[in-house]
């Protein structure tokens, strides 16, 4: 009995348990989230630097922003934003997606495709990657392979047909966390 009482006495000394860097950097991703959704985007920058200030390498935080500076038509900031979660995560397809929009509106359609490409082998069910890179593929003279590519599309999503001009489908919203 005296042994638990000690020990409770101890516990309660240290405060209880503290939370990790990791638990506050979701945290502060959370809150973000929250705010990102709600369009207080001053308030989600905010905390997507706290949840950085806590785990450099959060991917999710680095994404988030760089949809916040797509979304505020500056390219060039989310294109550094999208690198950077790139740079964690080589295979991050909502990043790849987002980064290859961004390329391809600058006129940088062969990245792009490289873009589209890579999210493609990172996440083979993305249909609206499919559908973009058909539209790069039919503008650049792959009529073939864009044909394929659009049936891919379709085949995930059946609103995803190649249409005589087109528009890219476009950003990937803010992404969850872990």
């Amino acid at each position: 009995m005296l042994t638990l009482v000690l020990l409770a006495l101890t516990l309660a000394s240290c405060g209880g348990a503290s939370k990790s860097e990791s638990d506050l950097s979701s945290d502060a991703l959370n809150r973000g989230l929250k705010a990102h959704n709600a369009g207080n985007f001053d308030e989600a920058t905010a905390a997507y630097f706290e949840a950085l200030s806590h785990d450099a390498k959060n991917k999710f935080a680095y994404f988030n922003l760089g949809q916040i500076a797509q979304t505020q038509k500056r390219p060039q900031v989310a294109e550094g934003y999208y690198r950077s979660a790139l740079d964690i995560d080589a295979r991050f397809g909502a990043a790849l997606f987002n980064l290859a929009i961004i390329r391809s509106d600058a006129g940088a359609k062969t990245d792009a495709i490289d873009l589209y490409r890579r999210d493609i082998q990172a996440d083979p069910n993305n249909g609206a990657a499919y559908y973009n890179l058909a539209l790069l593929l039919r503008d650049s003279g792959s009529a073939a392979e864009a044909n394929q590519m659009f049936q891919k599309a379709q085949q995930l999503d059946s609103r995803l047909v190649p249409p005589g001009s087109a528009s890219p489908a476009r950003t990937v919203a803010p992404s969850p966390t872990r």
